[in-house]
């Protein structure tokens, strides 16, 4: 029987070390090596194969994977690079296994994030074109005027980013704020589109994710429920690129 050939990026992120992106810039950088050699991107390795991390050799020793729902606090960055950011998320969590964030929520930002050590379910839940949804409340600097919500919800052009927001629902809740649900997620999308109807973001808070709600105080995080993580599944059922295993981690 020929033996299993698996991609240096897929097995860093099943393994939980990084997400496959992560794995991507590691492998890029010269950082992973196999059998003491450093690959080639789209390498692929053997179950006999020695695969390190700046030296450190990397074991698939997982039996469960770990998916927590964080309320981040404004002025916590989402990076697992603790050696540049001082406060990084994965020092504040503190959490006894390495895990890593499901995309980001800027510094000055806060509310749901969602962290994992699962490497495959990244994609499935941040590629835009799976259509996942994330709902924000923000507050801004004037009044909120129907033309506002019009041309937040229709899409703005974010000329810096070469590219138009995707329509999406936007509702007012009081004169200085408002509710959005976006199904992509662009570097400071929705601070970029304030500025460009010229209003100024105050507060920026996320408050979903798919089906799984901000429910925990500001610092704090939670497992997801059995019940959340079988809707999670259901949800990315039809998704591209990987599927979400079955969750035996206890609850």
């Amino acid at each position: 029987m020929a033996e299993e050939l698996k991609r240096i990026n897929k097995f860093l992120s099943e393994v939980g070390y990084c997400s496959r992106r992560e794995a991507d810039k590691l492998i890029d950088a010269g950082r992973v090596t196999i059998n003491g050699v450093v690959p080639e991107m789209g390498t692929k390795i053997t179950p006999d194969d020695v695969v390190a991390v700046d030296g450190e050799v990397i074991k698939n020793t997982k039996n469960t994977f770990v998916y927590l729902a964080f309320n981040k606090p404004v002025g916590i960055v989402c990076t697992t690079d603790t050696s540049v950011e001082k406060d990084n998320i994965i020092d504040f969590i503190n959490y006894p296994k390495r895990i890593f964030p499901i995309g980001r929520l800027d510094k000055p930002s806060e509310g749901l994030i969602l962290l994992t050590d699962d490497g495959d379910i990244v994609n499935k839940i941040l590629r835009a074109s799976n259509n996942h949804e994330k709902e924000y409340i923000v507050t801004v600097d004037k009044p909120i005027s129907q033309t506002f919500i019009e041309r937040m919800s229709g899409g703005i052009p974010l000329a810096d980013l070469n590219k138009t927001t995707k329509k999406c629902k936007v509702d007012k809740l009081s004169t200085y704020s408002f509710r959005i649900i976006l199904t992509q997620g662009l570097n400071r999308q929705i601070r970029r589109m304030c500025d460009y109807l010229n209003y100024d973001v105050q507060t920026l808070k996320r408050v979903r994710i798919m089906n799984i709600k901000l429910d925990t105080p500001i610092g704090e995080y939670r497992e997801l429920t059995k019940e959340e993580f079988k809707e999670l599944n259901k949800l990315l059922e039809d998704s591209t690129k990987t599927y979400l295993k079955n969750n035996k981690t206890k609850r």
